[in-house]
């Protein structure tokens, strides 16, 4: 039994998301949360706070883990009557086969009973759950029945299609399973030039360190600024960051990693991505560049090389990491779209996220002054952001 039983029982079970390991949720336990990890096999339901306990559990039962999911806890008040009051959050789960109505009937009546236990506002889910493939109305869409199914299922439950969709809904997926002859002819032909014109241009792509971090964040905090997005503290990323490297010497399929690439010219770095890897899938999550030498089309090459190295990673898709709610030009991620279009992917469409609330008063509560708050949180996180740059 290893270290890594957590990411060794996610790894074998449908709809995987890096947001599931047990890596992020150490991420999070630095920052005001407590991951449970809660596993059903065919006999029973157990929720445990440690690593620790899970290998423990898995060492004493010969049972298949049939679902699992890192729910994440963050208790709201420390103090008063509402002391128990929390908010639970499963990033992209839980994880199982979504088909199997007895199965997703049980563990859906096992998240509420522990929602209702853990005294929460309420719990939200977004797992990873294909409502269809394609534009919406194109000519190639395509409408997935079990995600029609799981929708409709937690909505005869009362659970409510949330205001708050901390992860993107729709993305944009790329197959790593074609040769690279035939990624590079699913791309448009402006993309395919664009890459030819940065390698010609002088542009080069190395793997960054952890001593490129520092640099890497600084351009990320002027990106922001930019493009307009808030973003957290350099020391939330570093977090990140240095725990997902760490992984790269040992890379296996049941475990997260991430590598930092950098595109420069004449030596001085000008655009870098993050690639995150776990169990076959590759990940673009955070991207950077600088108004230097963007005619040289560096993001271009950039992506070319993210997705040759997830390839010969092993991972067979690669998720570009978001694409626009609404598909025209009014979207404010219209213009990234286009970009990631170019590339050749196919666009999904998944579930987004539900929350069920056990109490609806204090759902509504919460509901109603959340939006304020973190309205004035990411006021002053761009001023912060602005300062820190200055």
């Amino acid at each position: 039994m290893t270290n890594n039983i957590w990411n060794e029982i996610i790894s074998k079970l449908p709809n995987l998301h890096f947001l599931q390991t047990y890596e992020w949720g150490q991420v999070k336990a630095k920052y005001g949360w407590t991951p449970h990890y809660a596993v059903w096999t065919e006999k029973q339901f157990s929720v445990f706070s440690t690593q620790s306990a899970v290998t423990e559990y898995c060492s004493l039962t010969t049972e298949h883990c049939i679902a699992a999911c890192l729910i994440l806890k963050k208790q709201i008040l420390n103090r008063g009557f509402a002391a128990r009051l929390s908010i639970l959050y499963a990033p992209k789960g839980p994880l199982l086969d979504w088909d199997n109505i007895p199965l997703r009937t049980r563990v859906l009546n096992d998240l509420q009973a522990f929602a209702k236990k853990q005294g929460a506002i309420f719990l939200k889910v977004d797992p990873d759950i294909v409502l269809g493939r394609g534009v919406p109305n194109s000519e190639g869409e395509v409408r997935e029945n079990s995600g029609q199914a799981a929708s409709a299922e937690l909505s005869r439950r009362g659970w409510v299609y949330s205001s708050d969709q901390i992860q993107f809904r729709n993305t944009v997926l790329i197959d790593l399973s074609a040769t690279e002859e035939e990624m590079l002819a699913r791309m448009k032909p402006k993309t395919r030039y664009n890459i030819r014109l940065s390698e010609k241009k002088g542009v080069s792509v190395r793997v960054g360190t952890l001593g490129d971090l520092p640099m890497l964040y600084k351009m990320y905090a002027e990106t922001s600024v930019r493009d307009g997005f808030v973003i957290r503290d350099e020391n939330y990323y570093m977090t990140v960051w240095k725990l997902f490297m760490s992984n790269v010497e040992r890379l296996t399929f049941n475990v997260p990693s991430c590598i930092p690439l950098i595109a420069e010219v004449e030596n001085e770095p000008v655009a870098a991505i993050f690639l995150f890897m776990f169990a076959g899938r590759a990940y673009y999550v955070y991207g950077m560049s600088r108004n230097l030498h963007r005619e040289k089309m560096p993001t271009y090459l950039l992506q070319w090389k993210a997705m040759k190295r997830a390839k010969a990673s092993g991972c067979i898709a690669y998720d570009l990491w978001g694409a626009p709610e609404t598909f025209d030009e009014s979207d404010s991620m219209w213009g990234v779209y286009r970009f990631k279009e170019g590339l050749g992917g196919e666009v999904v469409r998944t579930l987004g996220a539900y929350d069920f609330a056990p109490t609806k008063l204090w759902y509504k509560l919460y509901a109603e002054v959340m939006p304020r708050l973190l309205d004035v949180m990411r006021s002053r996180g761009r001023d912060k952001t602005k300062q820190g740059l200055e």
